[in-house]
């Protein structure tokens, strides 16, 4: 099971998303067509099959505009679900309700789908070692959110900004002058709880990586040939991730090569957006 989002790290999307959406003027047509002390009984239930993931925010977009509403969860993050499930029920003031019913789809909906793609590619690697990762290809400002709905799709998270692991890549490679200069400036400024990884191109790049111990090696675009070269050189001395020409076609090949990670950057840029209802009872 993943640990849930603390309210606190959600929260602040939540009311930013619908102080977008209730604009100068709130929402004038819940205030045109529906009495004041309307009350309302509804239900998200998902249009799909998939796997859920951001039902606190669905929880606490209706909390914002009606404290006082009733919201019962039926599932939980991580669950997969089929075509019809009911995964919470809400009861409250009509118009809070309907006001909140964009925002709260639109998280809940982004973020299943995330995790249910993110579950496809586990799927697609089982019986392998190779673990799905995700990438820093994330919506801006949902990053923690995102990468949240990868652990409940199954997947792992891979760094979360440019501050918590080096990873040297291409650019920064040619900037140095090679990898191995690259490596060594690394290791001179990594403090002792800071892994480095390096990305290679070629397997020249990485028999030159290899003398620097980097905690991870990347294998950009490796044909599989070579990624099984690759397994077999560094013999379990340093975790291999696979990266590029991932989609889920080829992940089951790449997994079989041996690699221990393959990160994917579809999981968070190309996710399709799980179909889910508001429907009232």
């Amino acid at each position: 099971m993943t640990a849930p989002l603390p309210d606190l790290l959600i929260e602040p999307v939540v009311r930013a998303a619908l102080a977008e959406d209730l604009g100068r003027a709130g929402d004038v047509t819940a205030q045109a067509c529906i009495s004041p002390d309307a009350r309302l009984s509804a239900a998200f239930a998902v249009r799909q099959p998939g796997v859920v993931a951001g039902l606190a925010c669905a929880r606490l977009a209706v909390a914002t505009l009606d404290p006082t509403a009733r919201f019962e969860a039926l599932a939980t993050d991580g669950d997969r679900v089929e075509a019809g499930h009911v995964l919470a029920r809400v009861e409250g003031d009509a118009r809070a309700l309907l006001s909140a019913e964009r925002t709260a789809l639109n998280l809940l909906g982004r973020l299943s789908g995330v995790a249910t793609l993110t579950r496809a590619y586990v799927d697609a690697v089982a019986g392998t070692k190779a673990r799905i990762a995700d990438t820093r290809k994330t919506t801006p400002g949902l990053r923690h959110m995102e990468k949240y709905a990868v652990r409940c799709g199954g997947g792992l998270n891979h760094r979360f900004g440019l501050d918590d692991a080096i990873l040297i890549k291409d650019n920064h490679v040619a900037a140095c002058g090679g990898v191995a200069e690259a490596l060594k400036r690394a290791r001179a400024a990594a403090g002792h709880l800071m892994k480095v990884e390096v990305e290679v191109d070629s397997l020249q790049q990485l028999e030159q990586a290899m003398p620097y111990a980097p905690d991870v090696i990347m294998l950009d675009n490796f044909t599989l040939e070579d990624l099984a070269r690759a397994v077999a050189l560094v013999a379990g001395r340093v975790t291999l991730e696979a990266s590029g020409g991932v989609n889920l076609q080829t992940v089951a090949a790449i997994a079989r090569s041996g690699v221990d990670v393959i990160s994917v950057g579809a999981l968070t840029h190309s996710a399709p957006v799980l179909d889910i209802g508001l429907d009232a009872v």
